[in-house]
């Protein structure tokens, strides 16, 4: 096999243990984007030839409590042998013992207007109403470094408060910049020394002055695509409670197309906002084009950035697209940005690297790349977004 056809064969791969993952976060396994990763490593150690090797690879990485097994065994021998017409018990062995091209497909949907993601994400809200403790102060370190896919339904609302903290902070932020105030901790003396001139030198009460407020504003690029199924609920919740808490957020979501949402992340409830984005956003769970992404927003929404912006990119950079134009879009926002910073996901697991052809022509642009995988991490976003 030339070098083209294994590199056309390892893409393949690529892509087939992606959609097996997505289908086993539908019907809820926890399949994260790091245990898809782990899974192709898996496979790089075995022979991929040999059925068993293969489904004792796949489920040594994919399932992780007992209760999945059937689950797992049954989209195993659908996704993996039944595209390719052959029984569950016919050995795949290829003559020349190369890498064969995977035969795993997603299997049929029945047509619905709810993307899958959705659909569960929905069903989630519902069906966790169960009263949990919540935990207390000396408790948070621990739920902090905790994988987000881990947490329930009241830790969560930790996201909450960190929300607001951040944008206290934001808020509150100082610039260099000064204007006159009544209380201000300096004095004003251009303005103290007009004051004498129109009094006679009389200054009973001077003038004073303090800080402007830095007006940063922040714009966030949530990835919805399959391989970041397992994280986008919790991140999206993240984003929902920091545009509520601080104004100057808008909130874009990317798969193979890019939305703009900030007007569907409003309300009393996340709920309500994950109904409206049901019905605003196309293409979810799909592939993900980054790059095309970044060039509608430097296209059709560059009034939103400018040098006091802010730019977050939520993502695991598992891009299907050119990592060329991924790299030159992200060049031409970096131009007019204050900063980019990228959150992974996948940064949080010790062995990863951005190895990924997207992460790689992308990290030459980004200013901050960070992790993004349990509360800790979202917490020192709020470190990140100085400019």
């Amino acid at each position: 096999m030339n070098g083209d056809a294994r590199a056309d064969a390892r893409a393949s791969l690529v892509a087939a243990v992606t959609r097996f993952s997505q289908a086993l976060r539908e019907r809820d396994l926890l399949v994260s984007p790091a245990e898809t990763v782990d899974a192709l490593r898996a496979l790089e150690q075995v022979d991929i030839g040999d059925r068993q090797e293969v489904y004792l690879a796949l489920r040594s990485v994919l399932v992780s409590r007992v209760e999945d097994q059937a689950v797992f065994d049954a989209l195993f021998d659908s996704f993996a042998y039944g595209a390719a017409g052959r029984s569950p018990n016919e050995p795949n062995h290829m003559p020349d013992g190369t890498l064969p091209r995977p035969a795993i497909t997603a299997s049929p949907v029945l047509p619905r207007s709810t993307p899958p993601s959705l659909e569960r994400w929905l069903r989630q809200e519902v069906t966790t109403d169960e009263t949990v403790s919540v935990p207390r102060e000396s408790d948070r370190e621990a739920v902090g470094k905790r994988d987000l896919r881990g947490l329930d339904s009241e830790e969560l609302k930790e996201i909450e408060r960190i929300a607001r903290q951040i944008a206290r902070r934001l808020a509150a932020r100082p610039s260099r910049r000064w204007r006159p105030a009544r209380r201000g901790p300096r004095i004003h003396l251009r303005a103290t020394m007009r004051q004498s001139l129109e009094t006679g030198g009389d200054t009973p009460y001077p003038q004073r002055r303090e800080r402007k407020t830095r007006k940063t504003r922040v714009v966030a690029l949530c990835d919805v695509s399959g391989s970041m199924d397992i994280y986008s609920r919790v991140l999206l919740q993240f984003l929902y409670a920091l545009q509520n808490a601080f104004a100057r957020v808008e909130t874009f979501v990317f798969s193979t197309a890019l939305s703009r949402v900030t007007p569907d992340l409003t309300g009393d409830s996340y709920r309500a906002a994950l109904v409206r984005l049901s019905a605003a956003v196309q293409g979810w769970s799909g592939g993900t084009r980054i790059g095309e992404s970044l060039a509608t927003l430097n296209t059709n929404w560059s009034r939103l950035v400018d040098r006091r912006t802010v730019v977050v990119i939520l993502s695991d950079g598992w891009d299907t697209g050119d990592p060329e134009q991924l790299a030159d879009e992200l060049q031409a926002l970096a131009r007019r940005a204050g900063r980019i910073v990228w959150l992974n996901p996948l940064l949080g697991s010790p062995s990863y690297e951005p190895l990924t052809r997207g992460m790689q022509a992308a990290l030459r642009h980004v200013d901050v790349f960070a992790p993004a995988h349990n509360l800790s991490s979202l917490r020192a976003l709020g470190r990140h977004l100085r400019i």
